[in-house]
């Protein structure tokens, strides 16, 4: 998607050239972007495009370009970003401040995911589908727990079972995880190694958060 802005002309701009800057977008896209704009924020969810073909009674390339435009409004220095992932659209917070939205939220989201459990989420993401069984057997411990907290932060889910004596329930991640760990696809991984560091990073920022919390509780 083009990163772009597209703005408006105003009788200060009128004498720049007209190839020199983007076409103002029709009085039909800005509305249609206000409506998706609308649509996604109270979502909260990814949205695939032909979501708003069918609802909103619009072709693809008119809902594709007011997304380009709205793109085009929550994109760089704004603290809100409209970003693509899977053929889905979601508004989502700006990376440069992830420090301070952690910060806030962090201690009241993360106060249960453990070190065990992140351990967990790195076993599942590169043995996906994966049982229970053989998480435990990767990791020498029991993993009940962990995947109890995994999926109640929607970053591990059930994807189905496999096809063995008593069909065990297989796990895999979820588009939260990859929006968790900016990934387009799950193909995209890090190695092995960076995925670890980024865990390790995410549980000893979430110790100290909860720490903080904890002790601006008391």
């Amino acid at each position: 998607m083009a990163t772009e802005i597209l703005t408006l002309p105003t009788a200060n701009s009128e004498h720049k050239a007209r190839s020199n800057r983007a076409p103002a977008p029709s009085n039909r896209v800005q509305e249609l972007a206000h409506q998706i704009t609308a649509i996604l924020f109270a979502c909260g969810d990814g949205l695939p495009v032909e979501v708003f073909c069918q609802k909103l009674g619009v072709s693809k390339h008119e809902a594709e370009t007011a997304l380009e435009f709205v793109h085009g409004q929550f994109s760089g220095d704004n603290g809100i970003h409209l970003i693509k992932y899977r053929n889905n659209y979601q508004f989502c917070t700006n990376p440069a401040y992830e420090n301070e939205v952690g910060l806030v939220l962090n201690p009241l989201r993360e106060r249960n995911l453990t070190k065990a459990a992140l351990e967990t989420l790195a076993v599942i993401a590169y043995k996906q589908p994966v049982t229970r069984l053989e998480i435990d057997q990767i990791r020498g411990v029991g993993s009940d727990y962990a995947l109890q907290i995994l999926m109640q932060s929607n970053l591990v889910e059930i994807v189905g079972r496999k096809e063995v004596l008593g069909r065990p329930l297989l796990y895999g991640t979820t588009d939260n995880f990859l929006k968790r760990f900016g990934l387009d696809d799950i193909k995209n991984l890090p190695s092995y190694e960076e995925l670890l560091d980024k865990i390790k990073l995410i549980h000893e920022q979430t110790s100290q958060e909860v720490s903080l919390y904890d002790s601006n509780r008391q």
